[in-house]
């Protein structure tokens, strides 16, 4: 891993001030760097990936500086649209650098869901008409990589990519988190919601902790894993596969087991959630602990904001709140699953971090969506 204090060095010596983004695992020590001693006005952690697009570009419209906006490859697909019809050197030719953490990079190991974006990075920024470069392990190189970048995107008037590979600026291993024992951990909180409601019940859980925790939940209380759709990508889309399911049946209760970082990327979900029709069995449950836990920690607006009035003015029928009791949350899960008129919304505020021993998760996504279709066909 490069030294983060002269990599932030050389961003400021080539005059790049403005930095947004989401955070990303191979970008993970970099993004808790820039959290903790960049200038807070100069620094924006993103709702979702086209969002820093945009941020980036009002900046550099008024200050003629190269912002820098970081995301994972996974990200790519929110910035597209941006990209192509604001950046683009044929449209308002805006210059700036994109760091993209690259999951899935072709020869080295990693899950399912980021092998084919891993393939596609460097063939979707030569096709987006992006230059870019590999980000090396050496410093010396990485800065001939920033000149590079910076030079490139001013000569061209458009985007730039560095591709992060893993180990460059992260190590490996993610923060530790302060403990509220007054709190459920995340886990405890899935525990109690599929002990409590109805054993049919077909569960959507967000990319991350929320999968791992699920998958785990039902290995211990000696279940299987055929009423769970294990969202292990699309972040930010969780709800609204949830939906499709409850639109395409009406017998059985869907919950929606959400990120709050997840549940904001995409937040006209939640709009189009709460003002839909046949949506009587869906449970939105947003797991709240204020940061972008998976990726290393940062805090996230939703420790800021009120979900619940939120969702109250999106439309859903029944929303509620659990910040400590368990019994709180057990009569909270009753009352709604039996008092559905349209899609109903729980917010629970849960402490950060999980269990050191909690296994990985290792499935097979098309095994994983067999099993959920023939609980429905058979």
């Amino acid at each position: 891993m490069i030294d983060l204090n002269n990599f932030a060095r050389l961003l400021k010596d080539h005059n790049i001030e403005f930095l947004s983004g989401v955070p990303d695992t191979l970008l993970n020590d970099f993004c808790l760097y820039v959290e903790e001693k960049w200038p807070q006005e100069k620094h924006v952690l993103a709702a979702n990936e086209g969002n820093a697009i945009a941020l980036a570009s009002g900046y550099h419209l008024v200050t003629d500086t190269i912002p820098l906006v970081y995301m994972q490859n996974s990200g790519i697909g929110n910035a597209i649209n941006p990209l192509i019809s604001l950046t683009h050197q044929s449209v308002y030719g805006i210059p700036m650098i994109l760091l993209i953490g690259w999951r899935g990079e072709p020869g080295v190991k990693d899950h399912p869901q980021h092998t084919k974006q891993g393939q596609l990075t460097p063939i979707l920024m030569d096709d987006l008409d992006i230059p870019w470069k590999k980000l090396s392990h050496n410093f010396e190189d990485v800065q001939g990589s920033i000149q590079w970048a910076v030079a490139k995107a001013r000569s061209i008037g458009g985007p730039v990519a560095l591709l992060v590979p893993k180990g460059v600026l992260e190590r490996g291993e993610k923060s530790g988190f302060e403990d509220r024992t007054d709190l459920m951990s995340r886990e405890e909180a899935i525990h109690s919601i599929v002990e409590t409601l109805p054993s049919d019940t077909i569960y959507v859980a967000a990319t991350g902790r929320a999968t791992r925790e699920l998958y785990e939940v039902r290995r211990l209380r000696g279940e299987g894993h055929e009423n769970d759709f294990l969202n292990v990508g699309a972040m930010g889309h969780t709800s609204s596969i949830a939906a499709g399911i409850a639109l395409g049946q009406k017998q059985r209760l869907v919950v929606c087991l959400d990120g709050d970082a997840s549940a904001i990327m995409h937040m006209g979900a939640m709009a189009v959630i709460g003002q839909s029709k046949g949506l009587e069995s869906l449970i939105h449950i947003v797991l709240n602990n204020g940061v972008h836990e998976s990726v290393g920690g940062q805090n996230a607006v939703t420790g800021k904001i009120n979900v619940n009035e939120i969702a109250k003015d999106m439309g859903y029928s029944c929303v509620k709140e659990v910040i400590a009791n368990k019994k709180t949350l057990i009569d909270h899960l009753e009352h709604l699953s039996n008092n559905r008129e349209k899609a109903a919304f729980l917010e629970i505020k849960i402490r950060k971090g999980m269990r050191k021993d909690l296994p990985p998760l290792v499935i097979v996504p098309q095994e994983q969506k067999e099993k959920l279709k023939y609980s429905f066909f058979n």
